[in-house]
């Protein structure tokens, strides 16, 4: 998590980026911009708030992280600090040759320096890389000898960072811990600024192998399950009950201790651990035996883990445990199938 609580920004070096299909340039500062405490506080407000997830990633190269260029630059700057604004225009001319698509916008870019960032508790200094592209408009009300007038201005939302990273000082022979956010980009315009530009890969963190375990449960149940054995929407939404709840109550996960508490059936349990090969090959994924649960990725997960049986259009049945209370059956009469549901008492 991150904890931008203490954090200062030491030094922001800006410059103006085109996009490079159009030919549009660069415009370089010549110096850091220089700002009060007020002004400080907006811009930390600005580049630290939109980053609330706690998924993390790598920077990296097919080959040798060296050649990867935000890590060349940035560790110059963590080697010297004073590097900042030589490394900044690097960093510019990089990301003005990978704006060629012909959706880009132009925008200002932002380097900066940060000391005393925490990250999962430990103090650590960041560098951190932020592009704005659209303005707002906004309406200037101020006193006159009339009562009052209205004006308007066009300028930047300090609520709506569009583009950033921060990079963290830690890992570096990792490639970095990089937190990202990007909310604008879509399809191959999101590429540029995610992989053409800082190319990252996901941390190999307890978030990220609790998600994957996640997903695989998830896909698992819903799609290989009744492929495989004859079960009924009742026994996969109890399966994803039972899969959440592992998660839920665990503080450590285990393959085999999963498979034997979740899925209990010799035969299903080579089914899943067979599936698990054959989803980590497909998705070009490894998912770990054995890690901390994050409870994060968790509660995350479990908003789409919801264990639901839908009728026709007519119903949605929510499930949430003890599966001997729902019973499934079929009325010759009518010719329609039904679920037969007990309970103690409505509330």
């Amino acid at each position: 998590m991150i904890n931008s609580d203490f954090a200062k920004l030491e030094n922001t070096i800006l410059h103006k980026i085109g996009n490079k299909l159009n030919e549009e340039g660069i415009r370089f500062s010549k110096s850091p911009i220089i700002t009060d405490d007020e002004i400080n506080n907006l811009l930390l407000k600005y580049f630290f708030s939109p980053f609330k997830q706690n998924e993390y990633f790598n920077l990296y190269h097919d080959t040798d992280i060296k050649l990867n260029e935000i890590y060349s630059y940035v560790s110059a700057i963590f080697t010297d600090n004073q590097e900042l604004f030589n490394q900044s225009v690097n960093i510019a001319k990089h990301l003005y040759e990978q704006s060629v698509h012909p959706k880009i916008k132009n925008g200002e870019i932002y380097v900066t320096y940060f000391k005393d960032c925490m990250l999962d508790g430990e103090n650590m200094d960041a560098i951190g890389i932020f592009k704005s592209e659209t303005r707002d408009t906004y309406l200037k009300v101020y006193p006159s000898s009339d009562g009052f007038k209205i004006d308007s201005e066009t300028g930047i939302n300090i609520n709506k960072l569009e583009k950033g990273c921060l990079i963290f000082n830690t890992e570096a022979e990792k490639g970095y811990v990089v937190a990202l956010v990007d909310n604008l980009s879509k399809g191959s315009e999101a590429q540029y600024w995610i992989d053409n530009f800082l190319h990252v890969k996901t941390r190999e963190d307890e978030y990220h192998h609790t998600q994957n375990a996640l997903n695989l449960c998830k896909n698992f149940v819903v799609e290989s399950l009744p492929k495989e054995y004859d079960v009924t929407k009742a026994d996969q939404a109890d399966m994803l009950n039972q899969s959440l709840q592992f998660f839920k109550e665990n503080e450590t996960f285990s393959l085999d201790n999963f498979a034997e508490n979740v899925m209990k059936h010799p035969q299903i349990i080579e089914t899943f651990k067979q599936y698990k090969q054959n989803y980590e090959n497909e998705n070009e994924i490894k998912i770990a035996d054995d890690f901390d649960i994050s409870e994060t990725a968790v509660k995350k997960q479990s908003r789409v883990m919801k264990s639901v049986i839908k009728l026709d259009k007519n119903f949605h049945i929510y499930i949430h445990g003890k599966r001997e209370m729902i019973e499934k059956g079929f009325d010759e009469n009518t010719g329609m199938h039904f679920y037969k549901l007990f309970y103690k008492e409505e509330l």
